[in-house]
């Protein structure tokens, strides 16, 4: 009866003991991030495993968990014992050795989160109701849904963390253009996957909201340009290399978001489609593309990201002006989004990794390598294909599964009055029935679904909120 204790104290001590053991920072040299050896085999698997675990296995188990797939569950059980082998691997390695760095620290915050996501989601599972727990139920639930929506965020940034501690990059005064690469990259990169889930899941949600999709960019747009305007320099210095720039830059933004939030409602308070966070990304563009550097190779990289952002900002208008022609989206139900269309989120993907892999640490290698900026930027512009893919398979397994019937969607004048409600709104394209209506409102629990059982399918597991729930799918009903 002792052996599952003495078996849990055996395994936690020896993972604080690995973690804590995780020595060889005397072979890293003086005033250097990392010693002079190659990688060995066993950090490799740790990076393969890693990689696999958080930036594959998770994300697809996170939408299968939204559409209430039975495979949920077991996808996350075989990332989270993945991920763990990987994790002791990375205490385990020879070879190369690491001084202090952000990836080591934060390795332990991030198993930790995981640890916690998968005891939530075992106890959603197990469906307790005594002693008052289902009254208490909807917490874990919160609790499992904010984790399952902070986890892709921070699992991108641990495997950036774990690239620049590899490298030994990002040290001393390289530090600050270091992290205005990695974080303006990642956010062109975020704006192109929410342009992506907008493009093909997201009209219901848009319509819903009452505002333009404009609102939304321009919001952040200006509140971006506002911490650019004040962190881009050192107030009270000298203006030195291009702090001119960045500011300026920074002042653009603001004005032109705040300007573009102001155009997005017409005269009577309905959304309205606008050009200017086009035009801020176009303008963004020129500037990087015309960004004085030392060494010719990152000259013809930020060149290459600037016409990449030009790029995307002037599809983007020709998108909304000519494809759209000012419309929300080509069809009322969103199926079958026009080819053009998938162009401008692209282009950010692209852009964004030719920003991150354009740090100067990155150039100076590069051109110690002999390798040319050609070869360099078709690298890149591969990862964007295969992240842009991975996205869409994503949301179409998500998009199957929430809307089923949206395959047989008719978007002929006579068929949109068969999916128009009462108030003229749509709904996907399509009328909903309530407990359609409910499933859609469900789907928002992000990654609770496949721990709801199917005795449970018509009971909520967020408490009263189900009665307004059921009023609410009572009044579709009434207007469809």
């Amino acid at each position: 009866m002792d052996f599952p204790r003495n078996w849990s104290l055996g395994a936690l001590f020896l993972f604080v003991h690995l973690a804590a053991g995780h020595g060889g920072h005397e072979n890293v040299p003086e005033g250097q991030a990392i010693s002079v050896e190659p990688l060995d085999s066993t950090l490799w698997v740790h990076i393969i495993l890693m990689g696999f675990a958080f930036g594959i296995i998770f994300p697809l188990g996170m939408v299968l968990g939204i559409v209430r797939s039975r495979w949920h569950v077991p996808l996350q059980i075989v990332g989270t014992v993945i991920a763990v082998v990987a994790y002791f691997l990375g205490h385990a390695h020879k070879g190369r050795q690491f001084g202090p760095n952000v990836h080591h620290s934060f390795a332990n915050w991030l198993m930790l989160m995981l640890v916690v996501q998968v005891g939530l989601g075992f106890y959603l599972k197990l469906h307790l109701e005594k002693a008052g727990q289902a009254r208490i139920r909807w917490i874990f639930v919160l609790a499992h849904g904010v984790l399952g929506k902070i986890m892709p965020l921070v699992s991108w940034a641990q495997m950036l963390f774990g690239g620049i501690a590899a490298l030994g990059f990002c040290q001393g005064d390289h530090m600050g253009q270091c992290l205005a690469h990695f974080i303006m990259g990642s956010a062109f990169i975020a704006y192109g996957i929410c342009l992506t889930i907008l493009l093909l899941v997201g009209q219901f949600w848009l319509r819903r909201t009452g505002r333009s999709q404009e609102f939304f960019d321009s919001l952040i747009i200006a509140a971006w340009g506002c911490v650019n305007t004040f962190t881009e320099h050192r107030w009270g210095g000298p203006w030195v290399h291009n702090d001119l720039q960045h500011t300026t830059m920074g002042i653009v933004w603001w004005c032109a978001g705040l300007l573009g939030m102001w155009l997005s409602r017409n005269r009577n308070g309905r959304p309205r489609r606008n050009l200017i966070p086009a035009m801020v990304i176009l303008m963004t563009g020129y500037a990087m593309s015309a960004h004085p550097q030392t060494l010719m190779i990152s000259t013809m990289v930020h060149s290459l990201f600037g016409y990449t952002l030009m790029a995307a900002g002037f599809t983007r208008i020709i998108e909304i002006s000519f494809v759209l022609r000012d419309k929300p989206a080509i069809s009322m139900s969103g199926l079958e989004p026009n080819s053009f269309q998938y162009l401008p989120p692209f282009l950010l993907y692209a852009s964004g990794f030719l920003f991150m892999g354009a740090t100067e640490e990155q150039m100076m290698l590069l051109n110690g390598a002999g390798i040319t900026h050609v070869s360099y930027v078709l690298i890149l512009y591969s990862v964007a294909f295969i992240l842009f893919l991975f996205v869409n398979i994503l949301l179409h397994i998500y998009a199957v599964h929430a809307w089923p019937e949206s395959a047989d969607g008719d978007d002929s004048p006579e068929g949109r009055g068969k999916y128009t409600s009462a108030n003229g709104t749509y709904i996907n394209g399509h009328g909903r029935s309530p407990s359609e209506a409910q499933r859609v409102r469900d789907a928002e629990a992000f990654e609770l679904q496949g721990l709801i059982s199917d005795e449970e399918e018509g009971e909520s597991s967020m408490g009263p909120k189900r009665h307004t729930d059921e009023e609410m799918g009572a009044k579709e009903a009434s207007h469809s």
